[in-house]
């Protein structure tokens, strides 16, 4: 999640879907492994995808403070961390 908690993604009743996965994602990462179900495995796969697709579109321009960047941050990755 970016620290300002800026909407970078497309909206969905009026909060950003990429700042409510990263509450998502911060939900499941206090999660046991043994408490996780099938929902949170599904959730676990669609960031995954997200963040794959994403990062193939990596802009040529610095992208220290790019919408792109911190779209990826809202959904629990950094690319300047990889």
């Amino acid at each position: 999640m970016t620290s300002g908690g800026e909407k970078v993604t497309a909206p969905d009743d009026g909060e950003a879907v990429g700042h409510a996965m990263g509450e998502r994602i911060l939900a499941l990462k206090a999660k046991r492994q043994a408490e996780l179900g099938e929902d949170d495995y599904q959730a676990m796969r669609k960031v995954i995808g997200y963040v794959h697709r994403h990062l193939a579109q990596r802009p040529e321009a610095d992208i220290r403070d790019s919408r792109w960047r911190h779209s990826l941050m809202n959904w629990g990755h950094d690319p300047l961390e990889d």
